[in-house]
């Protein structure tokens, strides 16, 4: 089969279109001939060892132990392990792999999967696991959203952000939202009730207080966003650089216990709960461009450039 692979850690330039073979279900695995593949910062961050210290967190030590990356996958059901019964062959799912999703077929465990809507096309089916959840998780447990809540969404335009506008909305807050100049009018079309240009303001200089920030950016000191919380806010960091999540995981560590570091776990309870907001027209996964499995590298270099709005998807 082909598969977009990666043997040494590095640039989109490592990425090679090459024959591999095909996946072999272990116990309570399918096998999915993937049709659709987004792409996460989790993805480029394996693809570059991007903090460093994720070499140590499963991505391997001097090369890539997983080399072929897509964690986000949407397909039919080609055939099942062994105690795998959840899908028939020809199912159409989609859920969270891993890694393996840039090849024509992908193995992972049943358990990762739902299925799929039928009115709901690959490609946006592809572009809900990873940021859905962090999402849906981040407000909904870490931030414990409450209806007429004052919400701040931090970094709300691209793949985590855009799925935070709407869920949040879905429970009755009030949402504001932050972004570049250039995706103001896209963010208030997800239904933002507020929009701040952060090249043109400073959000925590607005004198504003919020019960809930999820931070999605964080390109700001966490004491800086802490100041604009309420007395009893919360806020959930869901990405940025490194150096702000230890930032924010010493403050936990001294008592801070308003504010946390959110990462996701896949489970198919909360993918279910996905796929009911966006059947109920809540929800609406975006996918701003869409890119052949010979032009995944192009899909990387547009991601980390930073000008997505929504999700990258890979078709296949």
């Amino acid at each position: 089969m082909k598969a977009v692979v990666y043997t040494k850690f590095g640039s989109p330039d490592a990425l090679q279109l090459t024959d591999v073979e095909k996946p072999v279900p272990r116990d309570r695995e399918i096998v999915i001939r993937t049709r659709a593949v987004s792409l996460n910062a989790y993805d480029w961050r394996h693809l570059r060892a991007d903090p460093f210290m994720i070499r140590f967190m499963g991505a391997g030590l001097f090369k890539p132990k997983h080399p072929i990356l897509g964690a986000d996958v949407a397909g039919t059901v080609e055939a099942a392990g062994p105690h795998a019964g959840q899908f028939r062959t020809g199912d159409e799912v989609f859920g969270e792999a891993g890694y393996g999703g840039l090849a024509e077929y992908v193995c992972a465990a049943e358990d990762r999967f739902v299925r799929k809507p039928a009115d709901l096309p690959f490609e946006e089916a592809a572009a809900v696991p990873m940021a859905g959840l962090t999402a849906l998780q981040g407000l909904r447990d870490k931030g414990r959203i409450r209806p007429g809540q004052r919400v701040l969404v931090n970094g709300a335009s691209g793949g985590v952000g855009s799925f935070a506008v709407q869920i949040a909305k879905s429970f009755g807050a009030e949402v504001t939202a932050v972004c570049r100049t250039s995706k103001t009018d896209f963010v208030r079309s997800l239904g933002a009730d507020h929009v701040i240009d952060y090249m043109k303001e400073d959000v925590t200089g607005t004198g504003g207080k919020y019960d809930l920030i999820f931070d999605v950016a964080a390109y700001r000191s966490i004491l800086a966003y802490k100041r604009i919380l309420s007395p009893s806010g919360i806020y959930v960091l869901a990405g940025g650089a490194m150096t702000r999540i230890l930032q924010l995981m010493l403050l936990s560590m001294i008592g801070k216990k308003n504010m946390g570091v959110m990462l996701a776990k896949v489970n198919q309870k909360d993918l279910l709960e996905l796929v009911a907001l966006i059947q109920a027209g809540k929800v609406k996964p975006i996918v701003d461009r869409r890119y052949p499995l010979d032009k995944a590298a192009d899909a990387f270099r547009y991601l980390e450039a930073g000008n997505v709005r929504g999700k990258v998807v890979v078709t296949i």
